[in-house]
């Protein structure tokens, strides 16, 4: 196939790949191309031949994984009104079951646990089973729960009788998986996604009807903007939220009149975002506007929430970036990125004094759970890092007061005292300084001789947290150095740091990360042709991106679901998820200038003649976000084009989309072809 836009033509040797029923196909597998699952199947059977000799090993190193989880592992239940909502595992299950216990019950006594759905049972039979959700009415008496069982993200929507433990005949197909109950109960609002895979439009469900009779609330004309719905802590409001990757839109319906048009918050306006909580008579919103380019945080009536309303609370401050908040009655919490590191801070709302929630290692991860009641001065977070296993906590906002209440348990044992978690700087081709994290035993050489696992993702804003993994475990016992480097992309660093890599600075990202391997070399943790790169999805462009660079400083690239032929996307806007793409990378239909820039580092594009070191590519045939021809093309083509003797291998999961695997320990099986490989190519794989 050849393609010509801006005077400039392509060759596509590959292109038949693309399935030409690829929408049907994404819903019904089994109509793929005869000639197209011929060669998938075919290249599955090249690579498990390829990695035959470490099945043994790669039984091993599944074992080994899960023996590092607590198997009947639970939740702590979360406190909402006469109940408290939690998930947990069986021994031996895939699937997660949701449960409530009464409000004050011992979280420790199974005996009080109702189990509300069970993902086991539901998923019994079916080779992929992803659980899309599960919420509950404000008067607990039902819930909404939704599933996908093709992997391509197409969700079913059923509504359980939380008595009885039956589902009702509502059925809801081609949702995006989630929903908001109406204050009564008897109806709830959904999205609904189109054939291109979008979530375009907002419909309102009434119980005992069908759904071709819902009501149609909101659509979404401009196929570059998705379209999310969410609700309040006290249940007056539902949200709208309408955006790309960087611009927003809100609109809200009051609880109390259904049947009442949105009402938008502010215009969208192209670059500016925000995000609106609820918080008694105001609302709070987290925004850019006005420059504002780490977010403040400013407060506008209920009543009048436009923003000519908006009354700043929190001021923007450069290099402190805001990521998120929620409101409650007394206090205002956000979590922010400070010097590369995130941190809580919790405001007293009518004195305005701050405090921030102190930790003391140089790396580490948090997660803000917050609560479900709005009249609480209680929340909940998680803190980790590459060394310390997640530990749970509430915390009293008023008292200060931090209370654990679970610390992640390995079951098969873990020392923390036998590692070392470090964060060095790498300086990147413009003198930026790369923030890189990493973990490895004590007992380590640090001479050179280790080698590296090498971990980077740079896109979307997306920042990779530096936190505690038992399967990474598996390669640092084995003397491996486990790194992330925390290119720009991500916004690990501000917002800047996510504007200097994207669209025309987009190959920051790349070079970063080639510094970052640079970085770990001069200061011994590893040596070049020891490093194994990993990313996936957009870290599997800077995958692709980083193999045609510099192949010769890496001896593997493990890329997952990898976005490699970014030319071709993007200049097809019947894709599903192009047209929101281009602010991300730009859009080369419109533009001369994009064309030439994404060309310049396309992966597949890129692929020339030269010795590539061993790649390991992954795929899901029902992958809505990567779709699967792009690894299959990019394979086929580094075959056609290498010069070199090591192995290039493509595995295409024929049950799955995106995600991979479903269930927790089917997914340990894709972790563990990964690690064996990894450590194939570093020379340490066992028998």
């Amino acid at each position: 196939m050849t393609d010509t836009r801006h005077g400039k033509t392509r060759t596509d040797d590959y292109a038949w790949l693309r399935a030409a029923n690829w929408q049907a196909m994404f819903k019904d597998p089994s109509i793929l191309e005869a000639d197209i699952r011929a060669h998938l199947e075919a290249e599955n059977a090249y690579m498990k031949a390829a990695m035959a000799d470490t099945e043994a090993f790669q039984k091993a190193l599944f074992a080994e994984m899960r023996g590092r989880i607590k198997e009947d592992d639970s939740s702590v239940p979360m406190k909402d009104g006469a109940y408290a909502y939690g998930t947990a595992y069986r021994t031996g299950g895939e699937q997660p079951y949701f449960f409530r216990i009464p409000r004050d019950g011992d979280l420790n006594d199974p005996d009080l646990r109702a189990v509300l759905l069970d993902g086991d049972k539901e998923g019994e039979g079916k080779a992929y089973f992803d659980l899309g959700g599960f919420f509950h009415t404000t008067d607990h008496s039902r819930a909404l729960w939704s599933y996908d069982d093709k992997g391509s993200e197409f969700y079913t929507i059923k509504v359980r009788d939380l008595a009885s433990g039956n589902d009702l005949d509502d059925v809801i197909e081609n949702s995006g998986g989630g929903g908001v109950w109406a204050l009564d109960g008897r109806s709830f609002f959904y999205t609904e996604v189109d054939e291109n895979h979008r979530p375009s439009k907002v419909y309102h469900h009434i119980l005992g009807t069908p759904q071709r009779e819902d009501r149609l609330v909101y659509e979404e004309a401009d196929p570059g903007f998705f379209v999310g719905i969410g609700g309040s802590l006290l249940d007056d409001f539902i949200f709208i939220d309408v955006h790309d990757h960087q611009t927003s839109e809100v609109h809200i319906i009051p609880t109390d009149t259904l049947d009442a048009a949105p009402q938008m918050v502010a215009k969208r306006e192209t670059m500016v975002e925000y995000d609106v909580t609820e918080g008694g008579d105001v609302f709070f919103i987290l925004t850019n506007d006005g420059g504002a380019k780490d977010f403040k945080i400013v407060e506008a009536p209920v009543a009048a929430p436009g923003k000519a309303n908006w009354k700043e609370v929190v001021p923007h401050q450069e290099g402190r970036l805001i990521l998120s908040h929620m409101a409650f009655k007394d206090h205002l919490v956000r979590l922010e990125r400070l010097g590369g590191l995130p941190r809580i801070v919790i405001r007293d709302r009518k004195s305005g004094e701050e405090h921030a929630i102190a930790f003391d290692e140089e790396a580490y991860a948090l997660g803000l759970q917050g609560a479900q009641e709005y009249d609480t001065d209680t929340i909940r977070f998680s803190y980790s890092s590459m060394t310390t296993p997640s530990q749970l906590f509430d915390y009293n906002m008023a008292t200060r007061e931090r209370t654990l209440l679970k610390t992640q348990e390995v079951p098969s044992g873990h020392n923390p005292d036998d590692y070392v978690t470090r964060r060095i700087q790498a300086k990147a081709e413009d003198g930026e300084l790369v923030p890189v994290s990493l973990v490895y035993r004590k007992d380590t050489p640090l001479d050179g001789s280790a080698p590296c696992l090498l971990y980077g993702y740079g896109a979307y804003g997306i920042s990779i947290p530096a936190s505690f993994s038992t399967n990474c475990l598996s390669l640092v016992d084995r003397g491996f150095v486990y790194a992330i480097a925390h290119i720009r992309g991500g916004k690990d660093k501000g917002f800047a740091w996510y504007e200097n890599g994207k669209m025309f600075s987009k190959k920051n990202t790349f070079s970063d990360f080639v510094a970052a391997a640079d970085a770990l070399v001069a200061e011994n943790f590893t040596s070049y042709g020891k490093i194994v790169a990993e990313g996936g999805s957009a870290g599997g462009m800077l995958m692709g991106a980083v193999a045609n660079m510099a192949p010769e400083k890496f001896s593997g690239i493990i890329a997952a679901v990898p976005f490699v032929d970014v030319l071709t996307t993007m200049l097809d806007d019947t894709l599903p998820l192009t047209p929101p793409e281009w602010p991300e990378w730009g859009n080369p239909i419109a533009s001369e200038a994009s064309y030439d820039y994404i060309a310049s580092y396309s992966p597949y594009d890129n692929v020339a003649e030269k010795p590539y070191p061993a790649i390991l590519a992954l795929a899901g045939l029902t992958d809505p976000r990567v779709t699967y021809w792009e690894p299959a093309k990019w394979v086929a083509r580094l075959r056609d084009k290498t010069t070199g003797e090591a192995p290039i291998l493509l595995r295409t999961n024929m049950d799955a989309g995106h995600g991979g695997a479903s269930g927790r320990f089917q997914r340990l099986e894709e972790i563990a072809l990964e690690y064996a490989f990894a450590l194939k190519v570093s020379g340490k794989a066992e028998s």
